[in-house]
């Protein structure tokens, strides 16, 4: 489908096809924060820990990483919409195995596992068909800020809701209800037409998907083993960087073969998108990981049940639901790389006001004004980033850099929820207050960080130039 008003408002079609994609991203958000929530209730019905639930979340996010890459390159080969809608069913019945789950392990294979994987087959589509559907610059930077809005909101108002459902009825309920908005998705997606034709005879390099899925797994478990034994953590990490390095030389070799790979080369020969990249990965590791450590401290320190604990969070909520609706607008007036520097820095100081009112301070309030900082400055740079990558490459590339896309911000997710949380629960019981002040400290380095990465990408940016 072209888009021929571009530069205007967009047409019924586009509106029809962009509602399930971005109530998409907001479910898939929404499972990745709202089991924040859930942590005393989870540990008690299903006698497990903080601990347990921490690699319940860790592992979901982790499969979306690991399989995104391959999830998107799946879509040029069986069409995006038929991926999208297979990704929503498996997701569906993950969560309704959730739902009944006697027991951790049963947890772990509905939510980690299949809603995992669920995600991975349907979040690449979403952007995909995004890019594909809105070809103008204009009304492409205001579709993806209503989907970035929505998966941000889904993330930020994920313990509200969780909390909600999780005090009035049941932590399980909060599993129902996102297979029930799954159900909503699936219908309204059945107008959805997509714009190029699927090859079924497209080779699958099975190979580099089992690399890139193994490598990632085993850095990320290496960070989860931290607070056990420091040369388990060492092996792991070396390990997966050792399958990654093994991953690329085996596509370098592909390629020069003339052989169908996973993921091109040359997607890493863009600075512009490399960047953004980094950007998407921060973000994400900042956002999953303060909602983990902040949920947790709350919930375990402090005693606050899972509605009180996602009251707090309305702060976060609605900062990040003012920036992203006014994405739009600002776009208009800074450049990217300015909105993504400025919403690097506002997080920084916001998690700078955390540990400076928190600590020491019994009062619940506390927590807001850092919470808001840190949702206006998400909101502000979560459009833009992704707007950077998608349009730094022409139509033939956007399955394999969706998939990248998604996966870099999902092993952020999960990093953050890892490195942030395995620091935090080390000395939850012994130190709580020095161990939540070094978690957010880490975070708030990972932000400065962002300011720095972000200061190098091009200061006019459009879509012509990102892909030179």
């Amino acid at each position: 489908m072209a888009d021929e008003h571009s530069a205007g408002r967009p047409t019924t079609a586009q509106r029809r096809a962009l509602i399930p994609l971005a109530l998409a991203q907001f479910i898939c958000s929404f499972a990745g924060s709202n089991m924040n929530v859930m942590i005393n209730d989870i540990s008690s019905d299903l006698d497990t820990t903080v601990q347990g639930v921490q690699t319940a979340i860790t592992a979901f996010l982790l499969v979306m990483a690991a399989l995104m890459i391959p999830g998107g390159k799946l879509t040029d080969r069986y069409g995006r919409n038929r991926c999208f809608l297979a990704g929503l069913a498996l997701y569906g019945v993950g969560a309704l195995v959730s739902a009944l789950a006697p027991g951790l392990g049963v947890l772990i294979l509905g939510y980690s596992i299949l809603q995992g994987v669920g995600t991975a087959l349907l979040i690449p589509p979403v952007y995909i068909l995004t890019t594909l559907l809105f070809t103008g610059l204009t009304s492409r930077a205001r579709a993806f800020g209503v989907i970035s809005a929505l998966g941000g909101v889904g993330a930020a108002a994920g313990p509200l809701i969780g909390g909600l459902i999780t005090y009035a009825i049941s932590w399980r309920v909060a599993f129902v209800f996102q297979a029930v908005i799954v159900g909503v998705i699936v219908w309204l997606a059945r107008r959805i037409r997509d714009p190029l034709p699927a090859n079924p005879t497209l080779p699958f390099d099975g190979r580099g998907a089992a690399l890139s899925a193994v490598g990632l797994i085993l850095l990320v478990l290496g960070i989860l083993a931290a607070d056990d034994n420091v040369w388990l953590m060492l092996g792991l990490i070396a390990a997966g960087a050792a399958v990654l390095a093994w991953f690329f030389r085996s596509t370098r070799a592909r390629e020069r073969a003339g052989d169908e790979v996973l993921l091109p080369t040359r997607l890493f020969r863009n600075r512009t998108s490399n960047l953004g990249l980094v950007t998407q990965n921060a973000q994400w590791l900042v956002l999953m990981g303060s909602s983990f450590v902040v949920s947790a401290y709350l919930q375990v320190v402090r005693g606050y049940d899972a509605i009180e604990t996602g009251v707090i969070f309305t702060a976060v909520t609605v900062g990040l639901l003012t920036s992203s609706l006014a994405a739009a607008r600002l776009a208009k007036r800074r450049s990217q790389r300015t909105l993504i520097m400025a919403g690097f820095g506002l997080t920084a100081c916001g998690i700078g006001v955390l540990l400076a009112m928190v600590i020491g301070s019994p009062s619940a309030w506390a927590f807001a004004p850092g919470l808001l900082l840190i949702g206006f400055g998400l909101g502000a740079m979560l459009t833009p980033s992704v707007n950077v990558v998608q349009s730094s490459f022409d139509e033939d590339l956007q399955g394999e850099i969706s998939g990248l896309s998604r996966s870099v911000s999902n092993l952020g997710s999960s990093l953050g929820t890892a490195i942030a949380g395995t620091i935090l629960v080390a000395g939850l019981t012994s130190t709580p207050e020095r161990a939540y002040g070094l978690a957010m400290a880490v975070l708030a380095v990972v932000s400065v960080t962002g300011v720095l990465v972000a200061w190098r990408l091009p200061t006019s940016l459009s879509a012509a130039d990102a892909r030179a």
